[in-house]
C-alpha cells in the first residue's frame, strides 16, 4: 500500500508555517508519498487570494502552491465559508467571477473529512 499524505493548512501566506507546509509537500511528492490533498481551512483560506500582493523579495506562497499543483497534481482544497468570512468568493460580480486563484478548488467540510478518513498520515499546519 502506497503511503498517503492530507495536509490541513490554517496559518496565512506570511506564516513561517506555510512555507514549511509548501516544503512538506514537495518533500513527500519526492519521497513518493502520495499527497491525496491539501485542505485550506481558517487563515490558511488565504494562501487563495488570487489578488494578494506579497513584496517580490518575499517568499511567494501563492506561486508555490500554483507550482505544487502544476508539477505533481496536488489537489488544492479550500473552505468556502471559511473563505467568504476572510472576503474571498467564487462569486462576486459579472466583471470579476472570482479573487480565488484558479488552482484551488472550493469545497466544504465534508472534503476535508474525505481527506482525513482515506489518508494514511493527516498533518495540520
Amino acid at each position: 500500500m502506497q503511503n498517503t499524505l492530507a495536509l490541513v493548512v490554517t496559518t496565512p501566506p506570511n506564516s513561517n508555517l506555510t512555507t514549511s507546509a509548501i516544503n512538506l509537500v514537495h518533500t513527500a511528492v519526492e519521497n513518493n508519498i502520495k499527497v491525496i490533498g491539501v485542505f485550506f481551512y481558517q487563515d490558511g483560506v488565504l494562501n487563495a487570494a488570487k489578488h494578494l500582493s506579497i513584496p517580490s523579495d518575499e517568499f511567494q506562497t501563492l506561486a508555490r502552491w500554483q507550482q505544487l499543483r502544476k508539477d505533481f497534481g496536488v489537489p488544492l482544497y479550500l473552505c468556502i465559508t471559511a473563505a467568504e468570512k476572510r472576503g474571498l468568493s467564487d462569486e462576486l460580480s459579472r466583471d470579476d467571477c472570482s479573487n480565488i486563484d484558479t488552482a484551488f478548488t472550493v469545497s466544504g467540510l465534508g472534503e476535508l473529512v474525505e481527506l482525513t478518513s482515506n489518508a494514511e498520515r493527516v498533518v495540520q499546519l
